[in-house]
């Protein structure tokens, strides 16, 4: 027999997924299924992540440990409503060989159909990294183009405070003594203003 469980979220805890829960619970009788599990997030938005979605975290380790082999939800936007989020959750479903029913959509990843439909998510998935890599590849030529250093931003220390402060006062703007010295315009922004303050105490 089929091991099976339901997850369900809702995003506020005004609203109840008792019907929907029921519904799912109707096809795992119809299908013979066996209920081994039920995971409920109430009043957590579908755009969080999984660590602050306790439910959804279980339901993830468990499906590690495959403790079940198919996953029943109402609706697609029940696992999330973050793209990124989605196909990683989706690929690793995939990756472990688990079967998802999404009610709404009438997807079920054991038919043909929805085994194609995991095969698009890994297309896109595959696309997407290589966007990813271009943009970061043509930023650093960007920034190498513009004689403009590349690494771990260095560390402030007494002496580039001091060096903040005398081209801030000669009228340096924070996004050009940014430039300069090699870190953040919000870590020039914040030293100075931080200097100043301590000058009026």
């Amino acid at each position: 027999m089929e091991k099976v469980v339901i997850y369900s979220r809702v995003s506020t805890k005004d609203q109840n997924c008792e019907n929907q829960i029921q519904l799912l619970k109707t096809i795992v009788e119809k299908n013979s299924w066996d209920l081994v599990d039920l995971y409920v997030d109430v009043g957590i938005s579908g755009s969080k992540g999984r660590e602050s979605r306790k439910e959804f975290d279980r339901l993830n380790k468990d499906m590690v440990r495959r403790k079940f082999n198919r996953i029943l939800v109402w609706d697609i936007s029940r696992l999330g409503r973050s793209l990124q989020h989605l196909v990683e959750f989706l690929n690793e479903v995939n990756s472990i060989g688990c079967n998802l029913y999404i009610h709404q959509s009438g997807l079920d990843t054991s038919t043909p159909n929805g085994k194609m439909m995991f095969q698009m998510i890994g297309v896109f998935s595959e696309f997407e990294r290589e966007m990813i890599s271009e943009r970061v590849k043509l930023g650093l030529e960007r920034v190498k183009s513009k004689g403009q250093k590349l690494g771990r931003p260095q560390k402030v220390d007494l002496k580039m405070i001091d060096e903040m402060k005398k081209l801030k006062e000669i009228g340096w703007s924070y996004g050009k003594i940014s430039d300069h010295l090699g870190v953040s315009k919000m870590t020039v922004s914040r030293t100075i203003k931080s200097l100043y303050s301590l000058e009026t105490l």
